[in-house]
């Protein structure tokens, strides 16, 4: 049975699996680091991509290929293909002034949601196309093509060097600031705006099952995919599922028909892996805040579980808002986290550890409204990311959220998309192949309604 590969090049590392194509059970799989920091200078993604598929065996047997990696950054090439500067990630803040200048520019949000889908923040393509044009001007004039960790991936894999064979997919030029994924378009005037004037090459968008080109060994491409994109198709997603990732973030994204237009900014119109949407909202608190709360208590994280799961519903009406690091998801940059409702009847070490996990999910419930008020229905809430460890989290999430909640089996879901996505290229049929990962646990548990009202009524408090 042919063999295929996925690739998850993220901000921490780059990890390949090897999967069967009919099945999905992973053969072999490895893993390499990638270098700290919000710049980075892409050929080391190259020899850490080169090193963990050394680690793995080899691909010389695999029959597909697709990557799936981090979404938004900005890599420049010249004419001849060669990097014009190191890469921005997503998480390099500098563009942030230059994000504000472009919401303006346009008319507003509302007419960069009408547009795109997006509404320019820092961590978009766009945003930092502004910033490039405005601060290293001469970079921005050495720039022939523009694209995206996985386009750039991609690409070098095929063993092309001309800029024209560049080749990206909905998911990640949805995330540009310049691609309508609902009009499966690019929008160049809007790509001037951002370059001032400068138009560059940007990747061919291909569909989700389309050749993106070949490996020496004759192996196909697939288009590739933005992680949250490959992570729902490696879960096996459909219309009607929400997929909260509880991670160093909070993410919460849904499979969707229609596009959302959120002229707040907060829930961004991205694509999927199949043809689809996924609208997804980002939040920068999420499993930090209980690591937080495990330090100032001084106790492991098996003990905060049992603290918070020894406390009442509402913490005995204590409530905290996690906004640890400012926030974006409301977009409250200067806010800092709080702890509302303090008495000294409440103030116990099992009642603080509740409210760590319950204002986290609150949080994320916050992000599930803002998706359902764009007309997404969400009738099945999936759980992933590192905070699914937590027995706490996963008991009083469905709790929270009022719906019951299915947590599967930890995998390298990125990397298990771009897998499946490459067997779906390589077979070409109507439909990816369908994969199964292990056992599926499904959380239910009584709505806790009180635990969102106290809440809501702190959220307006915490500002600094």
């Amino acid at each position: 049975m042919d063999l295929v590969a996925g690739i998850d090049s993220s901000t921490q590392s780059c990890k390949v699996v090897i999967c069967r194509a009919d099945t999905g059970e992973i053969v072999r799989s490895a893993s390499s680091p990638h270098p700290a920091g919000t710049e980075v200078d892409p050929r080391l993604w190259w020899t850490a991509l080169q090193s963990a598929i050394d680690e793995a065996g080899g691909i010389d047997d695999v029959a597909a290929l697709s990557v799936g990696a981090q979404q938004h950054g900005m890599v420049c090439l010249d004419a001849s293909g060669r990097t014009v500067r190191n890469a921005l990630l997503w998480n390099d803040t500098r563009s942030d002034t230059a994000a504000d200048e472009l919401v303006r520019e346009l008319g507003g949000a509302q007419q960069w949601a009408q547009r795109v889908g997006v509404v320019p923040v820092a961590a978009i393509t766009a945003s930092k196309l502004r910033w490039l044009a405005d601060h290293e001007p001469a970079h921005a004039d050495a720039t022939a093509a523009v694209c995206l960790p996985h386009d750039w991936l991609t690409w070098r894999l095929s063993g092309s060097s001309d800029i024209a064979a560049l080749r990206t997919d909905r998911s990640d030029a949805s995330g540009t600031g310049y691609y309508s994924a609902e009009r499966d378009a690019y929008q160049p005037d809007l790509l001037e705006l951002a370059m001032r004037g400068r138009r560059p090459m940007v990747p061919t968008v291909l569909g989700p099952r389309d050749v993106a080109g070949h490996l020496g060994s004759g192996a196909v491409l697939g288009p590739g995919a933005g992680d949250n994109a490959a992570a729902a198709l490696g879960l096996g997603a459909g219309l009607g599922d929400g997929i909260v990732s509880l991670g160093t973030s909070g993410v919460v994204s849904a499979v969707s028909a229609a596009a959302p237009h959120d002229p707040e900014g907060l829930v961004a119109g991205f694509a999927d892996a199949t043809g689809r949407h996924l609208p997804l909202v980002c939040t920068l608190n999420g499993a930090p805040v209980l690591a937080a709360v495990a330090r100032m208590l001084d106790v492991d994280f098996a003990e905060l579980d049992r603290l918070a799961l020894s406390a009442p519903a509402g913490a005995q009406g204590l409530t905290l808002v996690p906004y640890l690091e400012g926030e974006r998801s409301p977009n409250l940059p200067g806010a800092a986290g709080a702890l509302h409702g303090v008495t000294t009847r409440n103030l116990l070490a099992a009642n603080v550890a509740r409210a760590a996990v319950e204002g986290v999910l609150a949080s994320m419930a916050y992000c599930i409204e803002k998706i359902c008020a764009q007309g997404v229905d969400v009738a099945r809430l999936i759980l992933v990311g590192g905070a699914m460890r937590s027995e706490a989290v996963r008991r009083i999430a469905p709790a929270v959220w009022g719906a019951p909640v299915d947590v599967p089996a930890p995998a390298e879901y990125v990397a298990l998309g771009a897998a499946r996505q490459a067997a779906w290229t390589l077979t070409q049929q109507d439909s990816p192949p369908v994969w199964s990962f292990g056992v599926t646990t499904p959380y239910t548990a009584e709505p806790t309604p009180q635990v969102l009202d106290q809440y809501r009524a702190a959220q307006p408090l915490t500002l600094r």
